[in-house]
């Protein structure tokens, strides 16, 4: 009875979580971590079993990135971060006139990839979990080298690494000034703060007249809807017929080596993967094609990777999508919490099994890719047409933005808002500014959080 209450668990939320954000993969711009992190969180917190709120991430992810790629390859917009490497590919598909063969080969690769990153992940998870003792006992210095390392790889490098000193401090002094204030810590403001920085950034800009014209634009931005074409008979066709054996293989195999990292930012392995495995191939009609599976394929394996592996292994998010979009389900306090001191974990790596990672993350990307696949392909250009007619963004971004609001001011009132204010105007400014990128900046918190007492414990 207690496993069938837990299958409902988990086959309900991820209906939800597939349902919901197979539907934002339409919006472009919507950010994975402004987006997934926020409403994961919330989940949590009105407190759904872990089964139910792991089902609801793993859907999630794999939902949005199927149809995220109906307006990058339709549109020629991108859909969210990750679907931004596939842009220039799909447009020159879209000058080809074949944009429907551009999304056909990006969705199945992104099945094709969610399919095997799942046993993959929690494969090389299992790997790693001997040595999980030893990792959490040098937790804190595990978080500087990975900052410095995720800021180093990012598009600010150098710049990057530089900004993320004062950011750090700052972070420490607005957490010792909410301490002070409310005889606790935050950690939710702080990591919404991050979440929602760029739209914060922007927001004050617009207030400011220098600022307005970086902003202005001289008449509303333009699209051209591609044609719907449909080649096959019946509700949608095989993903492993879509793709040639080339692309199969290459799809695969970019999937098994992002599969088995962790530490590097999914943007960079979806562009890498893409150049390792397709960008040889001399055709350039077939390049661009298996591009499109490869890349989309890896945005599918690189989100389940670097959020399984170390949340069976270590239950410490110690990748960009793990201090990103994954955070809550490492840090939600007080449901799920991360020792300051001690780097101990009161989380999903405690309550969930290793084979219920496997099962219930299978399940619910199944789920997902059942509800996400076939409405891809046969409602693509009317979901794109009816979202960019009667879908108003900002609305949208509004929504959320009265969410994290709420949120914020459930975990420590009006000083709470303050600082996830303070927090994302500085992290907005920093992203635009030196490309210091949220998962940078998320790394930053558990710096503040755990390194810097540690450096301070050594050096006292």
């Amino acid at each position: 009875m207690e496993l069938l209450e837990l299958a409902l668990w988990a086959i309900s939320m991820a209906l939800a979580g597939a349902v919901v954000f197979g539907l934002l993969g339409l919006v472009s711009g919507t950010d994975e971590t402004a987006t997934i992190a926020p409403l994961t969180l919330l989940v949590i917190l009105l407190g759904v079993p872990p089964v139910g709120v792991f089902a609801f991430f793993m859907a999630a992810i794999a939902a949005k990135h199927i149809t995220h790629a109906i307006p990058t390859t339709l549109l020629g917009i991108p859909g969210d971060t990750l679907a931004a490497p596939l842009l220039r590919d799909a447009q020159m598909l879209r000058e080809l006139g074949v944009p429907h063969i551009a999304l056909r080969k990006a969705i199945s690769g992104g099945v094709v990839a969610a399919l095997i990153a799942v046993p993959l992940a929690v494969l090389f998870a299992m790997i790693l979990t001997p040595f999980s003792d030893a990792i959490s006992s040098v937790a804190p210095w595990l978080f500087l080298a990975a900052a410095v390392l995720i800021a180093v790889l990012s598009k600010g490098r150098w710049g990057a690494l530089i900004a993320l000193v004062p950011f750090v401090l700052i972070i420490v002094g607005l957490q010792g000034w909410a301490t002070g204030v409310l005889g606790k810590g935050l950690s939710i403001s702080f990591f919404l703060g991050i979440a929602i920085g760029p739209l914060i950034a922007d927001l004050v800009l617009a207030s400011s007249p220098v600022g307005r014209k970086l902003l202005k634009r001289d008449a509303p931005r333009t699209f051209e809807l591609a044609a719907d074409v449909r080649t096959w008979k019946g509700r949608a066709p095989n993903p492993l017929r879509v793709l040639d054996r080339g692309q199969l293989s290459g799809t695969a195999a970019a999937a098994v080596v992002s599969s088995a990292t962790f530490v590097f930012s999914p943007v960079a392995m979806t562009v890498l993967m893409g150049e390792t495995f397709g960008g040889r191939i001399k055709n350039g009609y077939r390049r661009l094609t298996s591009m499109m599976a490869i890349k989309n394929g890896t945005t599918e394996s690189t989100y389940i990777a670097e959020t399984l592996i170390p949340l069976i292994a270590i239950g410490l998010p110690l990748s960009p999508m793990a201090a990103g979009p994954a955070n809550p389900l490492f840090n939600a306090p007080p449901v799920y919490t991360i020792d300051a001191e001690t780097g101990t974990t009161n989380n999903l790596h405690n309550m969930l099994e290793p084979w219920q990672f496997l099962v219930f993350g299978l399940i619910a990307v199944i789920i997902a890719l059942l509800i996400t696949y076939p409405f891809a392909m046969t409602q693509a250009h009317r979901a794109a047409s009816w979202i960019m007619r009667k879908v108003s963004h900002e609305a949208i971004i509004g929504a959320f933005a009265g969410l994290i609001a709420v949120i914020c001011l459930y975990e420590g009132g009006p000083v709470a808002l303050l600082v996830a204010v303070s927090i994302g105007l500085v992290g907005g400014l920093l992203n635009r500014m030196f490309q210091v990128h949220t998962g940078v900046q998320f790394m930053g918190y558990y710096v503040a959080a755990l390194t810097v007492p540690a450096i301070g414990a050594l050096f006292g």
